[in-house]
């Protein structure tokens, strides 16, 4: 695992600390998951993690099994659905630092991992907040799309290399447990999680495997205020895939999709030296962490409901971004009004209800300029009057005041009309009298 300053790393089970922090610190922690094949050494990983330690929080990469220079140890590999390892490290810096709040990133196959971690934990989770970014939600879904056209199949093949790499590097534990032969063959990631995930993790097939994993399904049990970050033009996660009703219906939730940004890209300037979903993730936690609207563990007995009750009529959050490339929130345009819900419990999050607009499809957002911030919920600019508390109004005089001013800009707008004709058809009118005089005249004296 990765820090700035700090370092701590999870091995077997155990949690261990390199660094004298106290227990009772609360400088706030953000817990990145990476992508698909991605660790600490990635270079969206580092940017994400010196951005964060520069503004004094506490970075912390949880690396997947067998990947960040650390060997698997054990017969279990990790997958896309696999959120065992992430609510140990999550419980681990939880139970040691029980006075930082806890925000976790997920990217790619890694914001795939997180939804459906606190889809499964709901209450249950010590986190405070979290962002997904560019993640697949349905991948079933994903499968269909990467082998759809040829850039599509050139991303499919570059992941699948990539796997082949993870691998070899924990060969002596794939050559016993999974098909080695069929994975020095595979020329698609189905075709490895044929060969590989599927055996090790005992799923009948790959439907079947990508159906379980799949954290579109988990969406309506997220309990803690949770930024969803999508490039519609996305080439790896198609904008299909996004649960766009389930996130509408969770008032905890933040949908922002933007009309460009590819996969993990969102690239800044000239020499894309910066990248934009940083930025905001930035942003949001920053707003998150100085509000009340941060989450707090609560103890539930029960387990985890996968398929709440809800509405469409609770309209779920989505969200601007501004000329300047920051996220804001924006009013319900269709609402007659925004409402705040009393909140019983100050630290649990009440969403604002906004307006998602629709180019071509009910699945499709466009991203209009917007500069207001996250934490602000904007009033609707349109109010409802209630007409029994209305005090009753002099008919008379209004209808007389609007016909007065009816008449008096009638006026200025005749006189204004009169003096436009005048100017615009004087020249033709002055040439035709000319022409005129000119025959009379030399009628006279001709």
């Amino acid at each position: 695992m990765l820090s700035s300053e700090k370092a701590v790393v999870v091995l077997g089970g155990a949690f261990s600390s390199n660094n004298a922090i106290p227990k009772d610190d609360t400088t706030p922690i953000v817990l990145v998951i990476p992508g698909l094949t991605s660790d600490s050494e990635s270079a969206y990983i580092k940017h994400l993690a010196f951005n964060t330690a520069k503004k004094g929080w506490n970075a912390v990469v949880s690396n997947h099994r067998g990947l960040g220079g650390v060997s698997i140890t054990s017969d279990c590999f990790y997958n896309a659905g696999w959120t065992e390892d992430l609510r140990t490290v999550v419980n681990n810096l939880n139970h040691e630092y029980p006075k930082a709040p806890l925000f976790i990133v997920g990217t790619s196959i890694g914001a795939n991992i997180l939804v459906k971690y606190l889809g499964e934990d709901g209450e249950k989770t010590p986190a405070a907040g979290a962002v997904a970014i560019c993640s697949p939600w349905d991948l079933l879904i994903g499968d269909r799309f990467i082998g759809r056209r040829l850039l599509q199949k050139i991303y499919d093949k570059a992941l699948t290399i990539g796997l082949q790499g993870y691998a070899q590097l924990n060969q002596p534990h794939f050559l016993r447990l999974a098909n080695w032969e069929g994975i020095k063959k595979s020329r698609s990631i189905r075709d490895f999680d044929q060969h590989a995930t599927c055996i090790v993790g005992k799923f009948e097939t790959v439907d079947t495997y990508y159906r379980h994993c799949s954290s579109a399904t988990y969406v309506g049990n997220v309990a803690v205020p949770l930024l969803c970050i999508s490039a519609l033009d996305d080439p790896v996660c198609t904008r299909e895939a996004i649960p766009w009703d389930e996130c509408r219906a969770n008032k905890n939730i933040v949908l922002a999709t933007t009309k460009h940004g590819g996969h993990l890209a969102f690239f800044e300037g000239l020499t894309a030296s910066g990248i934009w979903w940083v930025r905001a993730v930035d942003e949001f936690l920053k707003i998150l962490h100085s509000s009340q609207y941060m989450h707090v563990q609560k103890m539930v007995s029960s387990g985890p409901q996968l398929s709440l009750d809800s509405s469409i009529d609770h309209q779920g959050p989505y969200i601007n971004v501004a000329e300047d490339g920051m996220v804001a929130a924006v009013g319900n345009e269709q609402a007659m009004e925004t409402k705040i819900e009393d909140v019983l419990e100050p630290q649990k999050i009440h969403d604002r209800e906004t307006n998602e607009m629709v180019p071509g499809g009910q699945d499709e957002q466009m991203i209009q300029p917007e500069s207001q911030s996250l934490a602000e919920i904007p009033q609707s600019s349109e109010q409802v009057t209630n007409v029994q508390d209305a005090k009753p109004l002099d008919v008379t005089t209004t209808v007389r005041r609007c016909l007065d001013q009816l008449s008096r800009r009638t006026k200025w707008s005749l006189w204004l009309l009169v003096y436009v004709s005048i100017v615009t058809s004087w020249p033709l009118i002055g040439s035709a009298l000319k022409i005129v005089l000119q025959k009379k005249l030399r009628n006279l004296f001709g």
